[in-house]
This record gives C-alpha cells, sequence and structure tokens, in this order.
C-alpha cells in the first residue's frame, strides 16, 4: 500500500508540474516586461525558492561541487536563459499553442543530434518518429497548407523562427545535462537558474532594460504576475517535477511530460480564443505523438 500511494502522489505531482508549465504562455501574454527582464526574474526567484526548498528541506544536499563542474553549470544557466527570452519571445509573435509546439521539438533535435554527440544508433523507428516531427512541424506553420485563404502571417513566421530557436536551445541545455554528473538533482536546478538570472543582469544594465522595474510599483498586478511565473512556474514546478522521479519509471516521467503541449494548446484555445486550424492540429498531433512513439519504442 505503501508504495502505490507514493507511486500516486509522484503521479499527483508531476501532473501538477505539467499542468503549471501548461500555463506559462497565458501569463506571458499579461507581462507588459521585455523578455530578457523577465527571463532574469524568473531564475533568479525560481533559483531562490530551490534554495529554499533546499535549506528548509529533510534532504541537505552535502560535500562540495568541483570548479569545473560549477562552471559548466554556469554556462548551460546562460543557455537556459537564451532559451526562455526566445520562448518568451515566441509566445509575443504567435499563438501559445504554435510557441509551445516548436518549443516541443526539441526531444526531436537531441534525437537527431545523438549520433554526432554520444555515437549512439539512429534506428529506423526513431527517424521516422523524428521525420513525423518535422512533418508535424511544417503543417503548424503553415507551410503545407496550401489551402489556407489567408496563409502564415508574418509575425507569425516570426514567432515560430523564435520558438524553434528556444528548442534548439532547449536541446542544447539537454545535452549539456547529460554530461553533467555526480550533483544532486535539486542543487544542479538551483544553481543553473540562479546562473540564468545573474547572466542577464549586466545585459540588463547595458542596454537599459532593467528600467522597466520602475513599472512594477505602479502595477502591483504586474509585479503578481513575475512573482508567480518565478515561484510558481518555475521554482515550485521543478520541485514538484524533480520531487515526483523517484515514484515513478523513466518512461512514465517522459511520457506524462507531454502533458505540457497539450494543455498549453486547451488553455490557449479557451482562454484567449487561439484554437488551432485542422492542418495545425493535424500537425500537433504528428509532433506529440512521434515523440511518445519515440519514448515507447525506447523501452522495447
Amino acid at each position: 500500500m505503501g508504495e502505490q500511494a507514493d507511486s500516486r502522489r509522484a503521479m499527483l505531482m508531476i501532473v501538477s508540474a505539467m499542468l503549471i508549465f501548461g500555463t506559462i504562455g497565458i501569463f506571458r501574454r499579461h507581462i507588459p516586461l521585455s523578455s530578457e527582464l523577465l527571463a532574469c526574474a524568473r531564475g533568479l526567484l525560481g533559483g531562490l525558492f530551490i534554495l529554499a526548498f533546499m535549506t528548509l528541506g529533510p534532504r541537505r544536499p552535502a560535500g562540495k561541487i568541483p570548479l569545473g563542474t560549477l562552471l559548466k553549470l554556469a554556462v548551460s544557466g546562460l543557455v537556459i536563459a537564451v532559451n526562455w527570452i526566445l520562448l518568451f519571445e515566441a509566445f509575443s509573435h504567435t499563438t501559445v499553442a504554435i510557441a509551445t509546439l516548436c518549443y516541443y521539438m526539441a526531444p526531436t533535435i537531441v534525437v537527431l543530434l545523438s549520433p554526432l554527440l554520444f555515437r549512439e544508433k539512429l534506428t529506423l523507428r526513431k527517424a521516422v518518429c523524428a521525420a513525423l516531427a518535422v512533418a508535424g512541424m511544417a503543417l503548424v506553420s503553415g507551410v503545407l497548407d496550401a489551402a489556407g485563404s489567408q496563409g502564415t502571417q508574418a509575425g507569425d513566421m516570426r514567432g515560430i523562427a523564435l520558438g524553434l530557436g528556444a528548442a534548439v536551445f532547449y536541446a542544447l541545455v539537454i545535452v549539456m545535462n547529460k554530461r553533467i554528473q555526480g550533483v544532486d538533482v535539486y542543487r544542479k536546478t538551483c544553481i543553473q537558474l540562479l546562473s540564468a538570472g545573474f547572466a542577464m543582469l549586466p545585459w540588463l544594465a547595458l542596454t537599459g532594460a532593467a528600467g522597466g522595474l520602475a513599472g512594477l510599483d505602479a502595477s502591483w498586478q504586474t509585479a503578481g504576475l513575475v512573482l508567480v511565473v518565478g515561484l510558481v512556474h518555475t521554482g515550485l514546478a521543478y520541485v514538484l517535477y524533480f520531487g515526483s522521479m523517484n515514484g515513478l519509471r523513466a518512461q512514465s516521467i517522459a511520457l506524462l511530460s507531454y502533458i505540457d503541449p497539450v494543455s498549453a494548446l486547451v488553455f490557449s484555445a479557451f482562454l484567449l480564443s487561439e484554437p488551432l486550424s485542422p492542418m495545425g492540429l493535424a500537425g500537433a498531433c504528428l509532433i506529440i505523438g512521434s515523440a511518445i512513439a519515440s519514448e515507447l519504442w525506447a523501452s522495447d
């Protein structure tokens, strides 16, 4: 009974985390700050949340982290910051659904790069899944929608390019994390998030974008939304996600992670009135379906 209860608790934790991640595009739409400033705030707030969780929690990571590993974590934090900036910009230039689907091309990018980076064999099944995901992306972008009366708008194409750019940097984070071993997952994430936030400070100072903080005093709503993105969408969501790992199989975690893009599609349709076209829905099914199939076949 105890093991079953732990499994249900872990399931609830990861589903909650994915639903939280699925709403971040909705919140970004209502935050009138630059993507750079929001990424900085997200990293600092999320990192401090996890730091507090580690400090006050029952399990405190012990041991020193080698300097070389710290440098790798800091660099990966910078990559995470760029990833967030591109994703936030994508939300501003196309629908939340399309930006999210572009972002979830990252696993396909990792699969295609694995033979070069990890010397993993690209099996026929993985190649087919990758091809289906690329076809789905073409449908989502509207490139193959010859019957469309208006076609894909220029703003949408910019948003799609930004979303795919975010996917590339997300894929890079996945690759870098595979090479960073021997660090507790919470401590690793804390360092990466704080590095992402601190890495943006010089850029904000040079560009004057930090001046947007002055508007937070005049808008409690904006300040509240920024706190939600930093503390809930980042800190709490990561704690829930990583906390679920001990109670679920790796394959289950990978499959349940796709609640994020599915929920983003649903939320954007009902809360922002941004439904996908029939071709876009078909593309969404190809992207998400091929990723799930790849995860299922990986265990064969």
